[in-house]
């Protein structure tokens, strides 16, 4: 296949349902085999390394400026590592290496696949709402959710290593620049 067609040749829209992101502290040594040698993890206190994984219900995903009859529903699972990478002009460029995304529909695993680095699989999703709960999970990827709906100052949980919210929102949103699992060097990332 054309290489070039995995870089985003085009731009997509679509209407997001619903989003949750968690991230996930570990210690860096845990996370540090997973990156290539070109990224650095992107750590706290130098101890603590994170993952995140993005839970997004999307509506009416399709190529930009296609009408929305064209679009298609998907349930999109991202994990991700916060990285740092020094680009040989020196600039220190702060993103999120992809390990790998899931999908509920194999339509979506193949085109994903055939237009981005994402590297998608297909797996069983569910999202169950009810009046005071948010209910994700997934029997193949062995993972299950349960979210209240009714809770408005969720505290940080006791073993979190931030003392404030305002420490951990660094470590909590999207990120301006990602890296592929087929990233081997620094060439890669500069071209």
């Amino acid at each position: 296949m054309l290489s070039f067609l995995k870089n985003h040749p085009f731009a997509v829209e679509a209407f997001f349902e619903s989003s949750l992101v968690l991230t996930f502290a570990v210690q860096k040594e845990q996370l540090q085999n997973l990156i290539p040698e070109c990224l650095e993890l992107d750590t706290f206190q130098d101890k603590w390394a994170f993952v995140a994984v993005a839970m997004v219900q999307t509506k009416d995903l399709r190529p930009k400026g296609f009408p929305k009859f064209m679009g298609n529903d998907f349930f999109l699972i991202g994990y991700r590592i916060f990285v740092r990478y020094t680009s040989n002009a020196g600039k220190n460029l702060r993103g999120l290496y992809i390990l790998k995304s899931e999908t509920d529909q194999k339509k979506m695993e193949v085109m994903g696949n055939m237009f981005t680095h994402y590297n998608y699989t297909t797996t069983d999703i569910s999202k169950t709402e009810q009046e005071s709960t948010i209910e994700i999970k997934s029997g193949k990827s062995n993972f299950n959710i349960l979210l209240s709906k009714e809770e408005d100052a969720i505290p940080l949980p006791p073993e979190s290593p931030f003392s404030d919210w305002k420490e951990a929102r660094r470590y909590a949103g999207p990120l301006p620049f990602y890296f592929y699992p087929q990233l081997k060097d620094r060439r890669s990332i500069d071209h």
